[in-house]
């Protein structure tokens, strides 16, 4: 058997299973796709491939699915990402421009990406450790009520009302907040905490019992910013796939509730020379999710987070990796812009 006929042989049973989610025989390979060959040699074909564990037979009858390591040769030998249509993009440009606040931002992009690939969308939120203060804001509410706010360089906004324990005029409040910002601004959110501390002792006496608690706010901020977190969507997608689920559905939601698991997956997930990550089935070091494939990109500065989709191992990978891909591209400019 040549290496391109195998090749041919293994993406045609992908393709048809991932279409009908029926076992694929020889038969029907020869109807669909036009190999040249007769059916004697398909099988033949077959039988090669499931010696190579690429193929398996899920029961009795003479069609074959593919395996976790035919998948991944399957991905593996995709030399592209196929654009989007213009009516795709068009949608995701609709669903995702607009609004300048990165948890709206976050919240529309899973949105789209799960209606793209009827998979479970996660997108992870930039990592704040090194990002940078962009602005500080203090708006007073009442007589020691301030709300602070603390915006970053990645968009990133966080916000929280303190009591500063005594009632001080605007024109202090907005004395405070230059000295704040004057000191933090550029800095790393990793060093606020300690930087803010040391702002106090540099302005006025009747100043430093308010500065002290704004510092403390700040503080707070900044590690509330760096927590890392992700935003998911169209978890009912993946209930309507159960039957995808030879065993259970079960452990794959628990990961998904449990976002840590996918947290860590992302981290480790090393993007290929097209920019994307795939990890299927039992390549997973979880194995909550041993039955579940990730398709993820990296987006932002220097690709440093990552969204992307978690859905069955029978999965239409181009068309899933070319939404995948596109949403990134998307949400990279807007939050450039």
């Amino acid at each position: 058997m040549s290496e391109p006929r195998k090749l041919e042989v293994l993406r045609a049973i992908v393709e048809d299973y991932v279409h009908t989610r029926e076992p694929v025989g020889s038969k029907a390979l020869v109807d669909r796709h036009h190999l040249g060959v007769s059916s004697a040699t398909i099988r033949n074909d077959m039988a090669a491939l499931e010696e190579e564990g690429l193929i398996m037979a899920p029961h009795t009858s003479s069609g074959r699915i593919p395996t976790d390591k035919g998948y991944r040769i399957f991905v593996d030998q995709l030399s592209s990402v196929k654009p989007l249509s213009a009516a795709e993009r068009r949608a995701i440009s609709a669903l995702l421009e607009g609004s300048s606040d990165l948890d709206d931002i976050l919240e529309r992009t899973v949105r789209a990406l799960a209606h793209l690939t009827n998979q479970v969308a996660v997108v992870q939120y930039p990592r704040s450790a090194s990002a940078t203060v962009r602005h500080i804001e203090f708006v007073s509410l009442a007589a020691r009520q301030v709300l602070v706010v603390l915006i970053l360089a990645s968009g990133k906004v966080e916000q929280n009302v303190i009591d500063i324990g005594t009632a001080v005029d605007d024109i202090t409040l907005a004395g405070l907040r230059q000295e704040f910002l004057t000191a933090l601004n550029g800095l790393a959110v990793a060093t606020l905490p300690e930087a803010a501390a040391k702002v106090p002792p540099t302005v006025p006496p009747s100043w430093q019992g308010p500065a002290s608690r704004l510092a403390q706010g700040l503080a707070l901020l900044a590690g509330n910013a760096r927590e890392d977190r992700i935003v998911m969507a169209g978890t009912a997608n993946l209930a309507r796939s159960n039957n995808d689920f030879p065993l259970s559905i079960g452990p794959v939601l628990d990961a998904l509730e449990e976002q840590v698991v996918l947290l860590r997956l992302l981290e480790a997930m090393a993007q290929d020379s097209l920019g994307m990550a795939v990890v299927i089935g039992r390549e997973n070091p979880h194995d909550s999710l041993a039955e579940a494939s990730v398709v993820a990109s990296g987006y932002g500065p220097g690709a440093s987070a990552k969204l992307g989709i978690v859905g069955p191992t029978r999965m239409d990978y181009p068309n899933t990796m070319s939404s995948v891909r596109a949403v990134a591209q998307y949400l990279s400019r807007i939050l450039a812009g």
